[in-house]
């Protein structure tokens, strides 16, 4: 049995931003098989489900020794996730046979991944906001109030909905179940949502690959080359996971889910070219505005420019490309200060010395 050297680096690529972010594992992987290396979408989804049983324990297993992982969480999406996973298999199953399924699954495949590129964007803001909402006037935390309280219910639906899209496409055990978390529980720290998700995802993927196993198309030799490289990029990504600069990671993640899902949708190359220049030309100032506008107003104080200014650049410059460089000057010049400002305001009203700059 021979070992696809290409494969396994796409795979160390994909299990690095699997542990890195808690998401792109099947939305990544599934998509870049069938377009990249020509893998039928029912032996893609297969194998990289099957694959995915051994690699999310890895970077689960980093985050269970730190201590990131809410077994609360874990137990109740495991209500609803393993059925549904099982379930999603049938469902992929009913839809037909040989070349009518392969085409329906991209179809699937396609608006999944579309979906989870805009859970992606809607995380980013998401967290910027609930970090700001953890903050009192001037950036002190308040007296403790909104604290951690599981919902049963929402949770176990959150599976259900996980469950059966990662069923059928394995997409969404991170991508998308960790924007339902995130909406449903805001106060959670970054880490925690990663290690949370890492961990539930192991039987969740598990339930999804017995039921591939058994009315999938496995192939054991594009696991065995998945597992060469994913293993221990998994592994390196989520020791790095608390250091991880989402700012960065995040568009880039999605922005290939946007390109890969309109692939599998059938844009050809000029127009997914011009569709794609478009939306980094576009989304980023957008995404840089409505981040600067998500900041508190004495984060600002010490800025070299006021948030009507820096936001007013974006937006303005955004249509004609200049709003695209003032994005990039925000994110990397300016918005590091805004962020290092509240801790900076919380350290001194604690008599704590005054924090470093944001690396």
């Amino acid at each position: 049995m021979q070992i696809d050297l290409y494969v396994a680096a796409a795979g160390l690529f994909v299990g690095f931003t699997v542990g890195l972010t808690g998401m792109g594992g099947g939305a990544l992987m599934t998509p870049l098989l069938v377009l990249a290396f020509n893998v039928q979408p029912l032996a893609a989804v297969s194998s990289d489900l099957v694959a995915a049983v051994i690699m999310k324990p890895v970077g689960g297993g980093v985050h269970l020794r730190r201590g990131t992982v809410n077994f609360g969480l874990v137990r109740w999406l495991m209500i609803g996730s393993v059925p549904a996973a099982f379930a999603g298999v049938l469902v992929l199953r009913a839809l037909g046979d040989g070349a009518v399924v392969q085409a329906r699954i991209k179809q699937v495949l396609g608006v999944a991944l579309l979906v989870a590129a805009s859970s992606i964007a809607a995380k980013g803001l998401l967290q910027v906001r609930s970090a700001r909402r953890a903050l009192g006037p001037g950036g002190v935390d308040p007296a403790p109030g909104d604290r951690f309280r599981l919902r049963p219910l929402p949770t176990v639906l959150i599976g259900v909905v996980g469950g059966l899209v990662v069923g059928m496409t394995s997409v969404g055990s991170g991508s998308l179940m960790i924007v339902l978390l995130l909406l449903l529980y805001p106060m959670l720290r970054s880490s925690e949502l990663v290690g949370t998700d890492l961990v539930q995802a192991v039987p969740l993927v598990a339930s999804a690959a017995v039921g591939h196993l058994l009315f999938g198309d496995f192939r054991l030799d594009l696991t065995l080359s998945l597992l060469v490289g994913s293993i221990p990029g998994v592994y390196l990504g989520a020791r790095l996971s608390s250091r991880a600069n989402d700012v960065v990671i995040r568009p880039a993640l999605a922005l290939v889910l946007v390109a890969s899902g309109l692939k599998l949708l059938g844009v050809d190359n000029l127009q997914l070219g011009l569709l794609v220049l478009a939306l980094v030309l576009l989304a980023v100032p957008l995404w840089g505005a409505l981040d600067a506008t998500l900041h508190p107003e004495p984060a600002w104080s010490g800025a070299p420019v006021g948030r009507r200014m820096a936001v007013g650049v974006q937006l303005v410059g955004a249509p004609i490309g200049l709003g695209f460089v003032a994005a990039l000057a925000y994110f990397g010049l300016l918005r590091p200060r805004l962020v290092a400002a509240p801790r900076t305001v919380q350290a001194l009203a604690s008599g704590r010395p005054r924090p470093g700059p944001v690396r």
